[in-house]
């Protein structure tokens, strides 16, 4: 199959037999486990937070992106089901990471410090170290199970260079949203550390890219909740005006550099099968960006491409969230 069957693959054809499952009550919602994995970073170890959802299956380990944790992401529940719960009941063994200064993962001494005392941190290479602890934690615990990784945005350069680093580890790849090198000018300006992200920065972007006269894909009730939890996150969003949550500047430099034309990731030396999946109005992953990693990707296994249609950047956390889970689980299964 070449690269334009993938990119016209009806995906009606890929979900026949992964029908989405129906709303849960809440006393039916599978049970969450956490674990908790050293990790050395920058001269000080940090102890990560794990989510799991036990299966007996192949693991699928997610990492999030560049501004909110698992319980935001892959762990959010809409109608009672997560992602997670999704690849539980397909049979996974379902994991989730929290990078260092997110969620439920330590955050680092320079979060108590003036931003503008460190240049940004939490970059992607510490990124997929991060990741390979928590592989060897994995791996531990479920020694002879494949490992799959599964990484939005920003995540997925980490989660690249993972995969570079730990071919033997690491099965199989999806990554969602990528970002990708684009063609421009550097920054005049270092980031800081750290930065503040409040609800009012984090609301318009389930309307980034679409178009004009096209509905905002969740209800504002959906939104708002989403909001809260988000702010309920940082347990000292409270004590700022307005309200916000505090995350590594590291990754947004390193898109920022991306975008400046640096290739960060040797994609070339990615030999793992390789899924890219976006939504059709996603504005971070654009036509360009795809086609230039799927080209990069030269050396992967296998290559594919999918586009799914009603959904931008935030996909996983809109209505065609279920079409974006059947593409993956058939993937993985595949």
């Amino acid at each position: 199959m070449n690269r334009r069957d993938l990119m016209t693959w009806p995906l009606s054809a890929m979900a026949l037999s992964i029908l989405p499952m129906p709303a849960m009550a809440a006393g039916d919602r599978p049970a969450r486990e956490r674990r908790s994995v050293a990790c050395a970073l920058d001269g000080e170890t940090l102890s990560l937070s794990l989510v799991r959802q036990p299966g007996r299956g192949p693991v699928v380990l997610y990492v999030h992106g560049a501004t909110f944790p698992c319980d935001l992401s892959v762990g959010w529940r809409m109608g009672g089901l997560s992602w997670l719960d999704h690849l539980q009941a397909q049979g996974f063994d379902a994991w989730g990471l929290d990078f260092a200064g997110y969620g439920h993962s330590e955050r680092p001494a320079v979060f108590q410090a003036d931003p503008g005392s460190a240049p940004a941190w939490g970059d992607y290479r510490m990124g997929a170290a991060q990741i390979a602890a928590a592989i060897a934690a994995i791996g531990r615990e479920r020694p002879r199970a494949p490992i799959h990784l599964l990484a939005h945005s920003w995540g997925t350069l980490p989660a690249r260079q993972a995969a570079i680093e730990h071919p033997d580890a690491v099965n199989k790849l999806v990554l969602f949203g990528p970002v990708s090198t684009r063609e421009g000018s550097p920054g005049d300006e270092a980031k800081p550390a750290w930065t503040l992200i409040s609800a009012a920065d984090q609301r318009p972007r389930q309307r980034s890219g679409l178009p004009a006269d096209a509905a905002t894909p969740v209800s504002s009730q959906e939104l708002e909740r989403w909001c809260q939890a988000y702010l309920d996150s940082d347990e000292g969003s409270a004590t700022r005006s307005p309200p916000s949550v505090r995350v590594p500047n590291g990754p947004v430099a390193d898109i920022e550099r991306l975008w400046a034309g640096q290739a960060l990731v040797d994609n070339a030396r990615v030999r793992q099968p390789t899924l890219i999946v976006r939504g059709e109005w996603d504005h971070v992953t654009t036509d360009a960006d795809v086609a230039r990693l799927y080209a990069e990707l030269s050396g992967a296994a296998e290559r594919r491409e999918v586009k799914i249609s009603g959904g931008n950047h935030w996909l996983h956390l809109q209505p065609r969230r279920t079409a974006l889970w059947s593409t993956t689980t058939a993937f993985l299964r595949d």
